[in-house]
């Protein structure tokens, strides 16, 4: 297993207790800015860029036990022996299996809105849509939206995978995600993380949004059998995303679990 080397957004909040916010899939640290801005009030915030994402480099391999790799070795290589771990949907698999393989690294664990089992592969029409952008003739941002309206529909969705798109200098567009290698691991992607018994008796929280359908009641058994002292919260008002569409409440919600 090799460690690739994170890409990395410090938000402020030197000297206080270090945070580290690991995103989802598709995603990139850039869509925790105004997040990480305000939390960096009471914490020492870094935004990672997960392989095959963002600015992190790209790699074949794209399992959790090489994702909690990587995010071992960033710790490592920025001289942080424990942090406060937070990570949203394929993210928070991730800190699950870094909870898992390196628990004494951990102050705490919170896990946003996904659950401890396996999914139906998310994200398959847009990986499609995505995968036929005929890159090479788009002119502008425009075209590219126009172009995936009909395998995506959602406005807000196409916009969310349309931050994935960047102009080159020479004008011409490519993805910052490595889609193939992606859409080959979604099977895995989907999946728990963790074998059955393992467990993490540390600090934890898991946070759902009360419009989404990602942590079910039934998936509580689960939960308290890998993480024996989580504690569940529920943001009513918000779907998959409640640091995004609850944003006040969400901050408030995480800083009064993680501080005394």
């Amino acid at each position: 297993m090799s460690a690739v080397t994170l890409h990395a957004r410090h938000f402020g909040g030197e000297g206080n207790p270090p945070l580290v916010v690991l995103h989802g899939l598709l995603g990139a640290s850039r869509n925790w800015q105004s997040v990480g801005r305000e939390l960096a009030a009471r914490f020492d915030v870094h935004a990672l860029d997960l392989r095959n994402h963002g600015a992190s480099p790209w790699s074949d391999a794209m399992d959790y036990a090489s994702l909690a790799a990587d995010l071992a070795a960033w710790l490592d290589a920025k001289g942080l022996r424990a942090v406060h771990l937070l990570g949203h949907s394929m993210g928070g698999k991730t800190a699950m299996r870094f909870a898992m393989d390196f628990p004494e690294r951990l102050l705490s664990l919170t896990v946003v809105d996904i659950a401890p089992r396996d999914y139906d592969w998310h994200h398959r029409t847009e990986f499609a849509a995505m995968l036929a952008l005929d890159l090479d003739s788009l002119r502008d941002r425009r075209e590219a939206d126009a172009a995936l309206t009909a395998g995506v529909p959602d406005w807000a969705m196409r916009q969310f995978l349309l931050t994935n798109l960047a102009r080159r200098d020479d004008g011409s567009f490519a993805w910052e995600v490595n889609l193939r290698a992606l859409h080959r691991a979604l099977p895995e992607i989907s999946a728990t993380p963790l074998a059955p018994g393992e467990t993490f008796a540390g600090p934890t929280t898991f946070i759902k949004g009360g419009k989404s359908g990602f942590v079910r009641p039934e998936d509580l058994e689960g939960i308290r059998a890998h993480f024996p002292n989580a504690v569940l919260a529920e943001l009513p008002g918000s779907g998959h995303n409640p640091h995004i569409e609850d944003r006040s409440e969400f901050v408030r919600l995480l800083t009064l679990s993680l501080v005394p």
